[in-house]
C-alpha cells in the first residue's frame, strides 16, 4: 500500500517517501438511502463553538465540519471526539484541541490548490482538514507505526496526500516551496530548514518553547528581504523529536 518504504531509524535525517493515498472523498454528497449521520448534531455543535471562540473563515469552519473526528480517536474516546479539548491517541501523542486546529488553519492562511507542508501527521485529523480546503497536501510523521496505522486510516477514509516517515526537522525539500507550513508539535526553536522551504510570502505557524516551560503559537512570515513573526497565543503541544534543524 505503500511506497518506497525504507527502514526507518531513529532520529533519521533522510525520510521515507510513502505513495500519495488514494481517492479524497471530502464534501462527496450523502446518498438518499445512506442512514443519517448520529456524529453531524455534535459535531455541528463543536464548530459553532469554534466559531464563538474567535473563528471567522468559513472556509476552515466548513472543512471542519466535513471532517469526522470521531474516525481519528480511539473507538474507546469516540464519546468525547467533538469536544473541543485534545485526546490521546497513543505512541505518548494527542490529537489537538479542535479550537487550536481551527486557528493555526486559519492563521496559515490556505488558499485552494496551495502547497502545504505539516510537521507531524500524527492522528491524521489536521491533514484531513487541509486537504478539506483542497490544499495539496505533504505530511511527515517521525514515529513509525503511528504513522503506518494513520496511513492505513487516511487511505480508507479516502483523503488524498502525500505522506512520509522521517524526521519533520528536514522538511521536504524536494517539494518546496510551500505556501504553508503547519507544526504540529513544539521544538524550542524555529526549524530554518522549514523557513528556506516557505514561498515568499509563505506561512509558518509554529508552537514554540520547553515541554515543561511556556509555549506559544507564532506565524512566521517569509519575505523577500527577511522574515516577519507574530506570537498568538500560548499553547501546549508535545516537543517535537528529531534533528536540531539546521
Amino acid at each position: 500500500m505503500f511506497a518506497a518504504m525504507m527502514a526507518f531509524r531513529h532520529r533519521l535525517a533522510a525520510a521515507t517517501v510513502v505513495a500519495v493515498v488514494a481517492l479524497a472523498c471530502t464534501g462527496t454528497p450523502a446518498r438518499s438511502d445512506e442512514p443519517p449521520d448520529p456524529w453531524a448534531q455534535p459535531r455541528a455543535a463543536l464548530i459553532d463553538t469554534i466559531a464563538a471562540r474567535g473563528i471567522r473563515d468559513q472556509r476552515v469552519l466548513a472543512a471542519m465540519r466535513r471532517v469526522p473526528r470521531h474516525e481519528f480517536v480511539p473507538p474507546e474516546l469516540h464519546a468525547h471526539a467533538y469536544d473541543d479539548r485534545p485526546l490521546p491517541i497513543g505512541f505518548d501523542q494527542t490529537i489537538s484541541q479542535p479550537f487550536v486546529v481551527a486557528a493555526m488553519t486559519e492563521a496559515a492562511r490556505i488558499a485552494p490548490r496551495a502547497r502545504v507542508l505539516e510537521i507531524g501527521t500524527g492522528s491524521g485529523y489536521q491533514a484531513a482538514v487541509l486537504v478539506a480546503l483542497d490544499a495539496d497536501v505533504y505530511s511527515i510523521e517521525i514515529i513509525e507505526p503511528l504513522a503506518r496505522r494513520t496511513h492505513a486510516l487516511l487511505s480508507r477514509l479516502g483523503y488524498r496526500l502525500h505522506l512520509r516517515i522521517g524526521d519533520g526537522y528536514a522538511g521536504w525539500p524536494e517539494a518546496a516551496p510551500f505556501n504553508a507550513i503547519i507544526v504540529t508539535a513544539a521544538p524550542e526553536q524555529i526549524p530554518q530548514a522549514l523557513v528556506r522551504q516557505l514561498a515568499i510570502d509563505g506561512r509558518l505557524v509554529i508552537p514554540l518553547g520547553t515541554v515543561n516551560g511556556a509555549q506559544h503559537l507564532d506565524v512566521i512570515t517569509r519575505r523577500r528581504d527577511g522574515t516577519t513573526s507574530e506570537t498568538l497565543f500560548p499553547v501546549r503541544f508535545v516537543p517535537m523529536t528529531g534533528g536540531s534543524g539546521s
